[in-house]
């Protein structure tokens, strides 16, 4: 028998051993007791292969039954069909869920429009020079790919079909491209737009939109540190990841710029001027220089509207409300005019010593007498001046108007010089090479980036909902593929039906989770466990670690949608006491469930790899090549927990 097999039997029985050893005795039992022998049931029962919706349904229906039963057997039957009935339309009359079907629509568009092999060649030959090329390529594609689908079957098969094959031939080591490709493939689950998020949010109560926000910095943290190991590897075991050949960092130029190199300078935006100016290769016209000419300099017109923008944005001065505010200086008179008239609200302040009896009513109107005037001139009046004189010389600085403009800081004039030497530096290299990968890079990288930035900025900024942002990108994702002519009948019809299989499954996962939640709850299994855990006396740091440890553990027999839909429900009521923040919580449970898609026996990614490798590629050797990328997860977890900024600095900057 298969180790998988034996493996996946040996959890059984010890959830099996551990529920007869725990378990009280029947004539004991509780419901409280009937709830923690439903959760064990349920796990063993997905492990065996059942469908894990209707095993949420199944098990749920008949505890609540037993639930029901104990109480009033006579309306156990009709309370249990109402409780479906409840929960399934409390589920379907979620809005957050509308925009699971839009979001996986979008992404199977995507995957259909071929932008990934286009996007892999591009940042192939743009990487060329950095150690483990192929394998940084590959992450980066995976992320932007999976960012823009959410999908990691489709990622990793792509991936093993088109890069894993180009890693063994140029000598990579098996492990190393494995892990790469199954690692990057899973960060579509992390970085949004993220279906994981979404349905945590809708479980949790938690805003999908600060989810969003809170998950973009771990989820380029993650990304970064694949990157940082694989060129670690790289440049510490040269036979892992061998550099590539000249012949494979060959970039074929047209016959227009090998003319131009020829007869000029090689630097791309210099040969286009010299050839505008003077003499060009036969047949090549004006408009083609310019054009191609136009192409290099975007970079540029990019920097100079980005920094255009930023400074209007911090030299311009907000219109303030000033409704009901009264300017300084303004509003003496009347104080003037009120002491005038008998009023003791702006009376002069007490002199030195002058602890004495208060004036009597109406004093203030009486002049000093003269033996008084010494005594009175010692003290400043600054607070009632008797007339408009002392207003008048007060300096007062009015309040700045829209419109008006501010020093910018030296921040942005930092940034300025820095990005210029930036952009001087690139032109100086921007050989014809170059230009040409820019040009790949045009069409298949900026437009998926402009379609990922349209959708997330739209929601993190507020201007569409989540569901409004995934229609948008659905439109794009139409868009695209009509733009690089994969739309057809075929392709339209195959998306709408994975994304109706998809959805559907997402939401019998939900009526399944929330049936089975409500049989838990009724049976008292929550406060069992609530009790536990709190009998225990644990700080807020040692609650966290148990709850990402037992999360660790479940992601090896379970998937991330099972740990989602049955075990947060038991999680979440405990934050509170603990006084944890159900944001974070969700931001590090997103983190640590990267390990469901990368920890055997159940490796959804490792299965997905072996299905489209090479015959002598085992699936030991995926596993192993995984195991690296899964110490990386644990240490962003760690990050994050020591330095919850990285996923809280940009919903409180945006939110709060």
């Amino acid at each position: 028998m298969r180790k998988e097999v034996w493996f996946g039997l040996t959890i059984m029985a010890m959830v099996v051993i551990g529920v007869f050893v725990l378990m009280p005795s029947p004539s004991e039992m509780t419901n409280g007791h009937l709830g923690l022998l439903m959760l064990a049931l349920v796990v063993v029962a997905i492990m065996l292969g059942f469908p894990t919706a209707f095993t949420l349904m199944g098990m749920g229906v008949f505890f609540a039954w037993l639930a029901y039963n104990s109480r009033s057997p006579h309306e156990a039957v009709g309370l249990t069909l109402d409780l479906m009935v409840q929960r399934a339309y409390a589920v379907m009359a979620n809005d957050v869920l509308i925009s699971i079907p839009l979001f996986v629509f979008m992404g199977y568009l995507v995957e259909r429009a071929n932008l990934i092999d286009r996007l892999f060649k591009s940042l192939h030959l743009a990487m060329a020079r950095v150690p483990g090329s192929l394998a940084v390529a590959t992450i980066v594609t995976c992320a932007i790919f999976a960012t823009a689908t959410g999908i990691v079957g489709a990622v990793v098969t792509l991936m093993g079909l088109l890069a894993f094959p180009a890693m063994l031939k140029a000598g990579y080591n098996v492990r190393l491209s494995a892990g790469a490709i199954t690692a990057g493939g899973c960060l579509g689950i992390l970085i949004p737009p993220s279906v994981l998020l979404i349905v945590y949010g809708a479980t949790a109560g938690v805003s999908v939109v600060k989810l969003y926000a809170g998950a973009f910095f771990p989820g380029i943290m993650l990304a970064g540190l694949y990157l940082a190991y694989v060129i670690v590897v790289a440049k510490l075991k040269p036979h892992y990841a061998p550099p590539l050949s000249e012949e494979d960092r060959r970039v074929p130029l047209p016959a227009w710029a090998s003319g131009i190199a020829q007869g000029g300078s090689s630097n791309a935006v210099a040969g286009l001027l010299g050839a505008l100016r003077g003499k060009r290769p036969a047949g090549v016209t004006s408009g083609t220089l310019l054009g191609q000419l136009g192409i290099a300099l975007l970079p540029a017109l990019a920097f100079a509207l980005a920094m255009g923008l930023t400074y209007r944005a911090v030299t311009t001065v907000e219109k303030q409300d000033t409704e009901g505010v009264v300017q300084m200086g303004e509003g003496m008179d009347s104080g003037t005019e009120s002491t005038e008239s008998g009023s003791a609200d702006l009376a002069e302040p007490p002199t030195e010593g002058g602890l004495a009896e208060p004036p009597a009513a109406g004093a203030l109107a009486e002049p000093p007498s003269e033996d008084k005037k010494p005594e009175a001139a010692v003290v400043p009046t600054p607070a009632a001046p008797a007339d408009k004189a002392p207003a008048e010389k007060t300096d007062v600085t009015p309040a700045p108007e829209e419109g008006d403009t501010k020093p910018a800081p030296m921040s942005y004039w930092i940034a300025l010089g820095v990005g210029l030497a930036a952009m001087l530096v690139f032109y100086a290299i921007f050989s014809f090479a170059r230009l040409e990968i820019f040009k790949m890079l045009l069409g298949s990288f900026f437009p998926l980036a402009i379609l990922i930035m349209a959708v997330l900025g739209a929601i993190v900024f507020g201007l569409a909902t989540p569901t409004e942002a995934a229609a948008m990108g659905s439109l794009g994702g139409l868009i695209l593929a009509a733009a690089y002519k994969r739309l057809n009948l075929a392709v339209l019809k195959e998306s709408v039906f994975l994304t109706a299989k998809t959805s559907a499954m997402v939401c019998w996962l939900f009526v399944g989770s929330s049936i089975f939640s409500a049989a838990f709850a009724l049976l008292g299994g929550q406060e069992i466990i609530n009790n536990w855990v709190l009998s225990l006396d644990m700080t807020p740091l040692q609650f966290m670690i148990l709850a990402q440890v037992i999360i660790f553990l479940l992601g090896w027999p379970l998937e991330w949608t099972e740990i989602i839909v049955i075990f947060m429900p038991i999680f979440i009521p405990l934050l509170a006491h603990f006084e944890v923040d159900p944001l974070f919580f969700g931001l590090l449970v997103a983190l640590n469930l990267q390990t469901a898609f990368l920890s055997p026996p159940v490796a959804m990614a490792a299965f997905y790899l072996k299905g489209v490798s090479p015959p002598h590629v085992t699936l030991n050797q995926i596993f192993l090549g995984m195991l690296p990328f899964m110490a990386i997860q644990v240490l962003a977890l760690i990050l994050l927990y020591m330095f919850p900024a990285i996923g809280l600095w940009l919903p409180e900057l945006l939110y709060n």
